[in-house]
């Protein structure tokens, strides 16, 4: 079976030339685009919407993974715009995440619930398998990376106090954006590899002999980072194997604890594509 590949993030990926396209399936964030490139499926799903009509909070985080999980995919690449919060990452540089810190709010962030509870491991909620790949992308392209990052989620849409940012570089992250949680935490529970390739924008606000950002800024370095990104992609698939060896797809073995005879039909029916065996 072909290996393939959930890529979110921005418009500027899925308008790939030589992806061969299909008509899209299903209309989470916005209709899926499914295609192939270099004998790797890719499903393309705009995080924002087309137009980026979706702030960060108003995602439905759930049915976009759910949405991937549905077509088959088994690994998600996690395109997204971030702040540098350390000198050394400069914006333009790319940063491979391998921790977070979640401070959002007030979003869904579970598969389970409705009569079935799971605990279900985070400590490491990257797929190691994945960043490493990405990082043999990144040296054969040459292209300055970051090998690891803490990634501290925010609830936007509005950016940071100084104040803030001040703090959270106490707290010792490396980026700050608004998307990326829940969305690792629900890859997890669908057993999903997970990455992040973070594209670092500004610094944040906390640098104060640098422009504080602006969305014109943003979206200037975001566009220089674009054909980086399209670049590791197309590379990606001939440094990925086609069989995961992680975990990662083994993540909710023992983390079921409702009683197999309490779980209802109608919830067996809801999470049946996340855990098929029914816990």
């Amino acid at each position: 079976m072909m290996m393939k590949i959930g890529i979110i993030g921005g418009s500027g990926l899925y308008e790939m030339a030589d992806l061969e396209k299909v008509p899209p399936f299903g209309r989470p964030s916005a209709p899926l685009v499914q295609g192939e490139l270099g004998g790797m499926g890719l499903v393309f799903l705009p995080r924002h919407g087309r137009g980026h009509t979706l702030m960060p909070a108003e995602i439905n985080y759930r049915a976009n993974i759910y949405a991937l999980k549905q077509l088959g995919v088994g690994r998600i690449l996690s395109i997204s715009a971030v702040g540098s919060m350390k000198e050394e990452i400069r914006p333009g540089d790319l940063v491979l995440v391998d921790q977070f810190i979640d401070r959002t709010s007030g979003r869904e962030s579970t598969f389970f619930g409705g009569g079935v509870v799971a605990h279900v491991p985070l400590a490491d909620p990257v797929c190691p398998e994945m960043r490493q790949a990405l990082a043999r992308c990144c040296r054969q392209l040459d292209i300055r990376f970051h090998p690891r990052g803490t990634y501290i989620c925010i609830n936007g849409p509005q950016f940071s106090t100084r104040a803030e940012s001040n703090l959270y570089r106490r707290w010792g992250v490396d980026v700050i954006g608004m998307t990326n949680m829940p969305e690792a935490r629900l890859a997890r529970e669908a057993q999903i590899c997970y990455a992040t390739l973070a594209l670092a924008t500004d610094y944040d606000c906390w640098k104060e002999d640098h422009d504080d950002v602006t969305i014109e800024a943003v979206l200037a370095i975001v566009r220089q980072n674009v054909e980086n990104s399209q670049r590791v992609i197309r590379r990606l698939a001939t440094e990925l194997p086609a069989a995961a060896s992680c975990a990662c797809g083994r993540a909710l073995a023992d983390t079921i604890l409702t009683d197999p005879q309490a779980i209802t039909a109608a919830a067996r029916e809801r999470l049946g594509l996340i855990f098929p065996d029914g816990g």
